[in-house]
């Protein structure tokens, strides 16, 4: 597997991303999975709002949350389905204004990959949007998949042996995260102005077929489920289908 990130000139609001990511990458082959960064996308169509005060913006993160739960350094929250901070919302590089996920990122990550399939003209492409993650007692963020569309994001091994012909029950290999972490690892954090990354000889499986649902998993079997709830953040059921 390749990784390249790409350096970018800075992304207006309301610009064309795809035509923005056309000039900055000429060619894509067949067979390529396309990291962008969740920024991008929020600028893109529009999911901007001033910055006016921290009061603003924690009663943002509240309305934009389905549970949000108030830490000393920042708002736990549950967001379509995923647990993360401050419900996404960010300011850093949004010159002074807050940048809101969209209500479907699965939906934008499709929107794009279809202008993209035809700029491009070809068919076997992945888009990604990643978004800044923390693992509990792990210091330093990587990144999730915030949405996808073009290719299957969980690998299902169950069924399959193990190197000693032990079947395996439970493994499922959760492909869009562990290659939004890869990316945004190449991506950076800070001022690199990397915010796309070009993927190829990713192990994934295209597909045309949006399935968001694939990679959610049931709050009532979740691991983390009891440790929430102990803490007060109180995921309802059926979460995993916002």
């Amino acid at each position: 597997m390749k990784l390249t990130p790409v350096h970018t000139a800075v992304f207006q609001e309301g610009a064309d991303l795809p035509l923005f990511i056309k000039t900055h990458i000429p060619a894509m082959r067949e067979g390529t999975v396309l990291a962008v960064a969740s920024k991008l996308v929020c600028l893109w169509q529009r999911l901007s709002v001033p910055y006016e005060s921290q009061a603003q913006k924690e009663d943002l993160i509240q309305k934009e949350s389905s549970a949000a739960l108030k830490t000393p350094l920042a708002w736990l929250t549950i967001k379509a389905g995923m647990v993360m901070t401050n419900a996404g919302i960010d300011e850093s590089n949004a010159q002074g204004k807050l940048l809101l996920l969209p209500k479907d990122c699965y939906a934008a990550a499709q929107q794009l990959r279809t202008r993209l399939q035809g700029l491009y003209g070809i068919k076997n492409l992945g888009v990604l949007i990643t978004d800044s993650m923390i693992l509990p007692l792990r210091a330093g963020v990587i990144a999730g998949a915030v949405g996808y569309a073009g290719f299957k994001g969980v690998r299902d091994l169950r069924g399959r042996p193990d190197i000693f012909g032990k079947k395996l029950e439970v493994t499922l290999v959760n492909a869009a995260d562990s290659l939004a972490s890869a990316a945004a690892l190449c991506m950076g954090e800070a001022d690199e102005q990397r915010p796309l990354c070009v993927i190829e000889d990713a192990p994934v499986t295209f597909t045309d077929e949006l399935n968001p649902k694939e990679i959610s998993y049931p709050v009532e079997d979740d691991l983390y489920t009891p440790l929430f709830k102990a803490a007060g953040l109180t995921p309802g059921k059926g979460e995993n289908n916002d």
